[in-house]
């Protein structure tokens, strides 16, 4: 199954994390977004790796990669004030984003975000 994978579910798998297992399943056909790589290659770069190493770590898992486009920017702005008392970030909304615009679940291991699908109309499911 094709799904929309969050930071948190990419970094799960590069860090040998609880729900890696999950994530694993999918990633054959996931779809990630450029701004949530953003996200993984910033944390990656904390943890030591140079930028050259964080890319190579998000290339071996051969996902299709999303740019952030003006529709997301959009449907982003829209995400904000309903998911406003979450405390979403932009990363998390333009996941949603991506998620509504290509139609697939969203795979996260962020609770604040599952917690959007009883607002939204998104499948977000929790790998842990």
């Amino acid at each position: 199954m094709t799904v929309v994978l969050d930071a948190s579910a990419v970094l799960s798998v590069l860090l040998a994390e609880n729900g890696a297992d999950v994530v694993a399943e999918h990633l054959s056909a996931a779809r990630l977004g450029s701004v949530n790589m953003s996200e993984i290659l910033a944390k990656l770069m904390e943890y030591g790796l140079s930028m050259r190493d964080a890319r190579r770590q998000i290339v071996r898992l051969e996902l299709g990669i999303h740019d952030f486009d003006s529709d997301q920017a959009e449907r982003s702005a829209l995400l904000r004030q309903p998911t406003r008392h979450l405390g979403l970030s932009l990363g998390d909304r333009a996941c949603l984003a991506l998620g509504q615009q290509l139609g697939l679940p969203i795979l996260t291991a962020d609770r604040r975000m599952a917690e959007a699908k009883s607002l939204l109309e998104i499948d977000i499911r929790l790998i842990r």
